[in-house]
C-alpha cells in the first residue's frame, strides 16, 4: 500500500500521541516513586467522595470518611510518620486512571476492580477487598436478579466496568450512566430507573443510608477483587504498598479497620482466582 502525504501526517500525529502517553506514564512513575514521596514528605491519594463506607464526604461535618480513607491514613503514618502527611484528592470511576497516570496522585484507593484491561494502564497492589457485582432496587421492586432485567433501566457510574457486564449478560437492558454513584442512587430513589448496579460493597452502603426505600438483591453476579492502583512501572511504591498490606493483616490493623466499617470479620481467605488476577500482571 502506498502512503500519501496525508497518511504520513496522520501516522506522525498518532506517533506523537502514543509517545506522549507512554512518556506521561513513565514520568508519573518517576515523580510518584517511593523515594519521591518521602523526599516530598507528603502522600497524595486519590479517593472517592461518593461511596458510603469506603470513601464519602459526610455532609454533617464536611469530612471525608471510610474504610479506604483509614487505609490511606495508616499508610501515610507508616511511610511518613504521621497521617497528617496525607493529602486526599477526589477521583471518580472516570477520572481515577487519568489522574494517576498524569501524576496528580501517587496512588488510587477507590473501589477499583483489578482487570486485565486496567493492568495495561497501571499497576495494582495485592487484593485488599473482595467484592462482587450486584443490584440495588427499590423496596417494592420485583427484581430478584439479573434474569429479571430485560427491558429494565439499569444505572451505574461512568467509567465503571459494571455497565458492560450487565450488557453482556442481559442484551435487552437499558443502561444509564451517571457521573458518580451518588447521582445514580438519587435517580433510583426518585424512580428514574429500575436498578443500580455496581459492587455489592458500594450498594451495601447505599442500602444502609435508605433501608426503608431500597434493598440489595441477594445475588452476586461477578467477583470483584479491589487493588490499590499505582502508575505503570512504579515498582518501588508497589513493593512498599504490598508489604504494608501484609503487615497490617499480620498485626491485626486490617481486621480492626474492616470491623469498624463493615461490622463483621473479614474473610479468612481470598479465592485463588482473585489472587491470580494480580499475580498475572
Amino acid at each position: 500500500m502506498r502512503f500519501t502525504h496525508k497518511w504520513l501526517i496522520w501516522l506522525f500525529v498518532l506517533g506523537l500521541v502514543f509517545s506522549t502517553t507512554a512518556c506521561g506514564t513513565n514520568e508519573a512513575a518517576k515523580n510518584n516513586s517511593l523515594d519521591a514521596i518521602k523526599k516530598r514528605g507528603k502522600l497524595v491519594a486519590g479517593i472517592r467522595y461518593d461511596v458510603y463506607l469506603f470513601g464519602y464526604k459526610d455532609p454533617s461535618d464536611g469530612q471525608v470518611k471510610g474504610f479506604e480513607i483509614d487505609l490511606m491514613k495508616e499508610l501515610a503514618k507508616r511511610m511518613l510518620g504521621s497521617e497528617k502527611k496525607l493529602e486526599l484528592k477526589e477521583v471518580t470511576s472516570k477520572t481515577r486512571i487519568p489522574m494517576l497516570n498524569n501524576g496528580d496522585v501517587d496512588l488510587v484507593a477507590a473501589t477499583m476492580t483489578i482487570t486485565e484491561e486496567r493492568k495495561k494502564q497501571l499497576d495494582f497492589s495485592h487484593v485488599y477487598y473482595l467484592a462482587g457485582q450486584s443490584l440495588l432496587v427499590r423496596k417494592d421492586s420485583d427484581i430478584q436478579g439479573a434474569k429479571d432485567l430485560n427491558g429494565k433501566v439499569v444505572m451505574t457510574a461512568k467509567g465503571a466496568t459494571s455497565g458492560q457486564v450487565i450488557r453482556d449478560i442481559v442484551p435487552g437492558v437499558q443502561l444509564k450512566e451517571y457521573e458518580n454513584y451518588a447521582d445514580a442512587f438519587t435517580a433510583l430513589k426518585s424512580g428514574k430507573g429500575d436498578a443500580v448496579t455496581t459492587d455489592d460493597s458500594i450498594l451495601l452502603g447505599m442500602e444502609q443510608q435508605a433501608p426503608d426505600q431500597v434493598r440489595l438483591v441477594d445475588e452476586q453476579i461477578t467477583q470483584e477483587p479491589y487493588g490499590l492502583g499505582m502508575a505503570k512501572g512504579n515498582k518501588s511504591l508497589v513493593k512498599y504498598v504490598n508489604q504494608f498490606l501484609k503487615e497490617i493483616q499480620e498485626d491485626g490493623t486490617y481486621d480492626k479497620l474492616y470491623k469498624k466499617w463493615f461490622k463483621k470479620d473479614p474473610p479468612k481467605d481470598i479465592p485463588e482466582e482473585a489472587v491470580q488476577k494480580v499475580l498475572k500482571q
